[in-house]
């Protein structure tokens, strides 16, 4: 019994390990979305663009932004690549608002 131990036990850890790097992964993807959204409102209300980038950078760690306008529309994406298991993993929100703070 205690052979068949010895030999599922690091199975059974790296198991939980990505499975932990999975949730944090999913929470950065959710925190990234709620980001971007802000963001996009930010730039909507005719503040800089260097403000938003600031808000994304602030709220997720090592997460940078890009800014662009379709027609009324004005639309960051947001992106990061948060480490599972020590392999990272590229994630991206985009979000829109409509110019002019409305």
């Amino acid at each position: 019994m205690a052979a068949e131990l010895a030999v599922a036990l690091p199975a059974v850890a790296v198991v939980i390990v990505l499975g932990i790097g999975g949730l944090l992964a999913a929470a950065t993807q959710v925190r990234l979305q709620d980001v971007a959204a802000d963001a996009a409102r930010i730039v909507a209300r005719g503040e800089p663009e260097g403000r938003a980038a600031e808000v994304v950078a602030q709220a997720v760690g090592g997460a940078a932004s890009a800014t662009s306008w379709r027609g009324d529309l004005v639309c960051v994406t947001a992106t990061a690549e948060p480490r599972v298991a020590g392999i990272p993993v590229p994630i991206r929100a985009t979000s829109c608002a409509l110019g002019g703070g409305l």
